[in-house]
């Protein structure tokens, strides 16, 4: 079983827009392209509500990505077709496991990277966030997680991503709370490091470091045995950053080097390779929220998924991109996103509007020719 598995959508939640495209609205939601307004807080939080009943997982490993696509959805001014989409995606969630025994300050070493415990390591960290302020919770367990930032595919993390970003921007409401504590409660159950990874020569810049990244021999099966087989990464970005600016500045390169080449990798395996982009865009929304010091860290980690995803399934030969004929519009890629339906190329064209030039919104569009559409 795959990650581009799809279920069948029901006839009766099939729409077209006026533009005779089948699928969500383009036309729906009324927020900005550059944050959740005020009037559509109450949807987001309700479709966290609903998500929150279900497990982080599917079918044995497979993640839940609703929490993700619909805080996309809200954001992007699509907040009026979430519940819309929530109804076709509930098919495929499962209910959270039963819980083992309860994860504490003293036995969480035991527990980390143990599946079995995700419903043990959710309710730690609703404890936790009900108790201490969410940024304190977040700046303790980062550095700890952080060397498992492969965990779930890279989903944990970009889940997590997707809720610092609310929390920060928005209202505090009870639903995001959780949702934090339901993200990081998923890395630390799938928390999964990396092999041992040998520096190899320097790139010049992140784009050039992508380049480089030696494929692994035996692009076949699931990720766990794809990673097992990496054996080392560029040296990128060489140096160490001077000073917490410098590592964001490299990381937000990575995240626009990682997004354009999409454009031309993608068609090697259009779900997989969009987490090369998703994930460290994931820790750049996240920075913000962490201690300075965590900021560098966090830039190696995010190098090290993104490098992963990429050796694990990209192409040996690029393929060449048609130029648009006119400058792509933001509104109106994601638009078609969201009339797409489906889950990764709704994350992966948010990821390329905090991008926004025209090379990463050919690369949405990219995602929305490669990937199946749902409705």
């Amino acid at each position: 079983m795959t990650d581009t598995e799809r279920n069948p959508t029901d006839a009766k939640h099939h729409l077209t827009d006026d533009s005779g495209i089948s699928g969500i609205s383009s036309t729906s939601g009324t927020s900005g392209i550059s944050g959740i307004s005020d009037t559509l807080d109450g949807t987001l939080d309700e479709a966290l509500e609903r998500i929150h009943l279900s497990g982080p997982e599917r079918d044995g490993w497979l993640s839940n990505h609703a929490p993700m696509a619909v805080e996309a959805l809200v954001r992007h001014g699509q907040s009026a077709a979430v519940h819309l989409w929530l109804d076709q995606y509930r098919p495929k969630l499962e209910e959270m496991p039963g819980s083992t025994a309860p994860v504490t300050g003293r036995n969480w070493h035991e527990a980390l990277g143990d599946p079995r415990r995700v419903a043990d390591w959710t309710r730690y960290f609703e404890r936790e966030t009900a108790e201490r302020p969410w940024r304190t919770v977040l700046a303790e367990w980062w550095p700890r997680l952080l060397p498992g930032i492969a965990a779930g595919a890279t989903h944990a993390v970009i889940r997590v991503g997707h809720s610092v970003r609310t929390l920060l921007e928005g209202e505090e409401t009870a639903p995001r709370v959780r949702e934090l504590a339901h993200a990081l409660g998923y890395w630390a159950a799938r928390h999964q490091p990396l092999p041992a990874l040998e520096r190899l020569a320097p790139a010049p810049d992140a784009a050039a470091a992508l380049d480089r990244v030696p494929l692994i021999p035996e692009q076949d099966g699931g990720i766990v045995s794809r990673f097992d087989q990496l054996t080392g990464f560029p040296d990128w970005p060489g140096r160490e950053p001077e000073g917490p600016e410098a590592a964001r500045t490299a990381l937000r390169e990575l995240v626009r080097a990682s997004t354009h080449r999409y454009a031309t990798h993608g068609y090697g395996e259009p779900v997989m390779l969009v987490h090369a982009a998703t994930a460290p865009n994931a820790v750049l929304r996240t920075l913000p929220a962490l201690p300075e010091a965590l900021w560098a860290p966090s830039l190696h980690a995010a190098w090290a998924a993104s490098a992963a995803v990429t050796a694990a399934y990209a192409p040996r030969e690029a393929a060449p991109v048609a130029e648009p004929l006119a400058e792509p519009d933001a509104r109106e890629v994601f638009a078609r996103a969201a009339a797409h339906g489906d889950d990764h190329t709704i994350k992966f064209t948010d990821t390329a509007l905090d991008i926004g030039d025209a090379t990463a919104l050919a690369a949405a569009g990219r995602a929305i020719e490669l990937n199946p559409p749902v409705w």
